[in-house]
């Protein structure tokens, strides 16, 4: 969801609890919580208006949701590459150990394991650090001894001695594989991260200079680089594993594309199946520019109810933003929020040519942007169990300039996670002031809405490179630096007179409950989520930090913005809205000649000295504020259940949705049904 380090995916869990874009009474008694464990809450989503989809439309939903599910054992191995065998080992721990299940030591077992499902591996989906068994040492090794080795995924020849001996390091040294993603630009980043997109024994200069020597800088349509491989040596010599049919992670590959070849069977339109067909020739050859032209056809769809995503996308994973993680989401129209979608892409070129940036960065035509409210259907791959709610694809620079892009937010979840937050005590115990308190109150759900929606539709798709300026300029700044520019978009943007105009809010006040909010998470509430003695790691926080503290800097001395405290406890204040909205343009302005210009000092400057560090005074007080709270910092989702009702002959006469299935029933039976890949892809 942007240009320079891809696919934005805008993960803001949404803590205040009131207020939405429509009706949601026929929700009320829907129960959204399912568990909580660790830093991590369970939540369920309902899918409205499934019942009037055609049958043909819920044929097709259940079929790409089939695909979907089919490449979840992929993102594990991206992941690390002993994610397969750390999750079997623990899933045939849970299904056939003997021993004391009363022990401390056993739940913690299932604390781990839980953690394991949500995170698609050891490290921590959101932080990127290694989580630790809670668990010992011992017991894990006397329990795996005790099963049937044939439960145990040894390597071929390799004894359950052996076995333990590679895994347990690999689980309880926190020396070992210790961040799946270090962005820490003092190291060699390829070397520094524990993720399977590259060789083990492959260096970040030797990353860079490999696919700087495919570029050509008179290539105005390049393909990305990269995206569908795992980069290694044989023999002493870089080569590409690449992501396809008879390649790497071809037996979860052929699964996709069988079901994506039975979706074509129910399309709607001549330009779905083109798009579905697309995809299918791409899994099958791995050519990237067969990709582009899916992605082209793909965006050019804009008249299909059902929509989807699946595929290697986003590079949040990847230290340099080259390599895709795999990931997956079906969706349909909401048609009761479309009138709103279509007011933002009508005036797309209004906010392009009136944003407070240099003209040479500007787009002269803004071209091809479709946006649209959706409904989530399933989630799949880096979508689940924790998922964005907004996203705009794609990614490539060439194609959103040339043909466009596609904007969606997802208004089921961001229901969901509205529903489940009411009456959680967040805003009473941070929110500074009465009057902030009511705006959030009244409009925090619609205002983030909106957040989103600009973030996704406009902030995104802005602006323009200039010639010879690629997405990997600003190598390990680049995620943050994106991020950064669509939120500071939306930021300026929510505020603005045309906001009423277009009957987008009503309440010129309104705006002001966005604005509180984000600078109390950029300066405060977002510490929750950071281990003490920790810096800031994943691109959207670093982004949110950068915004917040560089603002509070920058208007010291009129004092737009300031922390106080009250009886011990630190709070945000903000005297002058106005002004603050001006910052915010400020950065907007250099953000977007950073990001035009490729300037890697400029961005290292920006990120190194707002986006990282952690006042440990400050963060002590905030976590144990919030700590006393009860709620989960991080939240993620079980999917529905689909089932066919077929007639006497066999004919699907209908496809029912459910929402019964608890978590780890619905972990344990994805393991089952969707597990296609050998434990070891090395």
């Amino acid at each position: 969801m942007k240009k320079v380090c891809l696919m934005t995916m805008t993960l803001l869990f949404l803590f205040a609890c009131s207020g939405n874009r429509k009706d949601t009474s026929r929700a009320d008694k829907f129960n959204y919580n399912v568990e909580q464990f660790a830093d991590l809450g369970i939540l369920r989503y309902q899918v409205p208006n499934w019942d009037k989809l055609t049958l043909n439309q819920k044929k097709l939903v259940y079929s790409l949701s089939q695909a979907a599910l089919n490449g979840r054992d992929i993102l594990f191995d991206q992941n690390n590459r002993y994610n397969l065998a750390i999750r079997r080992t623990l899933e045939a721990l849970y299904e056939n150990y003997t021993g004391d299940k009363t022990s401390k030591d056993y739940e913690q077992f299932i604390v781990y394991l839980k953690r394991v499902w949500f995170s698609n591996g050891i490290h921590h989906h959101y932080g990127e650090e290694k989580f630790l068994p809670g668990f010992s040492k011992d017991f894990f090794t006397k329990a795996v001894k005790s099963l049937n080795s044939a439960f145990v995924p040894t390597r071929k020849g390799q004894s359950v001695d052996a076995f333990l001996a590679e895994i347990t390091p690999v689980m309880f040294d926190p020396e070992v594989y210790a961040k799946k993603v270090n962005q820490d630009s003092s190291l060699d980043v390829i070397v520094a991260s524990a993720n399977n997109y590259y060789g083990e024994d492959i260096t970040q200069k030797e990353v860079e200079n490999f696919y700087n020597a495919m570029k050509d800088p008179k290539d105005t349509s390049p393909v990305p680089y990269g995206l569908n491989s795992r980069l290694v040596k044989k023999n002493g010599k870089l080569v590409e594993e690449v992501y396809k049919i008879g390649g790497l992670y071809s037996p979860a590959i052929e699964k996709i594309t069988y079901w994506l070849n039975e979706a074509s069977k129910y399309v709607e339109n001549a330009q779905q199946k083109k798009v579905i067909d697309l995809l299918i020739e791409y899994y099958k050859t791995g050519d990237l520019k067969k990709y582009d032209e899916y992605s082209i056809a793909w965006v050019r769809d804009t008249n299909s109810l059902v929509d989807f995503i699946n595929g290697f996308t986003e590079v949040y994973g990847d230290a340099l933003g080259i390599k895709g993680s795999w990931e997956a989401l079906v969706n349909f129209k909401d048609i009761e929020s479309e009138h709103l979608t279509k007011i933002l892409g009508d005036n797309a070129q209004w906010f392009e040519d009136n944003a407070p940036i240099s003209p040479r960065f500007k787009k002269k035509e803004v071209k091809g942007i479709s946006f649209k409210t959706i409904t989530a259907a399933i989630l799949g791959g880096d979508c689940y169990p924790a998922t964005p709610i907004g996203i705009n694809l794609p990614n490539s620079n060439w194609i959103r300039k040339d043909v466009g892009s596609k904007s969606v937010t997802i208004t089921n979840i961001t229901e969901a996670y509205d529903k489940a937050a009411a009456g959680n005590g967040f805003n009473e115990e941070f929110v500074c002031c009465s009057k902030e308190k009511n705006l959030m109150k009244k409009y925090g759900a619609q205002t983030d809405n909106l957040h989103t929606d600009l973030h996704e539709c406009l902030g995104h798709a802005s602006g323009q490179l200039l010639p010879g300026i690629g997405k990997t300029s600003l190598k390990v700044y680049g995620s943050t630096i994106e991020e950064a520019r669509a939120d500071l978009f939306a930021l300026y943007y929510i505020s603005d007179p045309k906001i009423i105009e277009l009957d987008l809010l009503k309440d010129p006040e309104a705006y002001k409950s966005e604005y509180y909010k984000y600078m109390m998470n950029g300066l405060l509430t977002q510490l929750v989520r950071i281990e003490f003695g920790k810096d800031i790691e994943e691109s959207h926080m670093r982004n949110r930090s950068l915004i917040a503290r560089w603002v509070l800097e920058r208007g010291q001395k009129d004092k737009v913005v300031e922390l106080k405290k009250e009886k011990g406890k630190t709070y945000v204040v903000i005297n002058d809205y106005v002004k603050l909205r001006d910052l915010f343009g400020q950065l907007l302005a250099e953000v977007q000649r950073i990001t035009s210009e490729g300037d890697f000092t400029a961005a290292r400057n920006l990120v190194e000295g707002y986006g990282i560090k952690v006042d440990p005074v400050l963060h002590k007080e905030i976590k144990e504020r919030y700590d006393k709270l009860g709620i989960a910092p991080y939240k993620g989702f079980v999917n529905p259940v689909y089932s066919l009702e077929k007639d006497a002959n066999g004919n699907i006469t209908d496809v029912k949705v459910s929402y019964n299935e608890g978590y780890e029933e619905q972990m344990l039976r994805y393991s089952k049904e969707y597990s296609n890949l050998p434990t070891y892809n090395d």
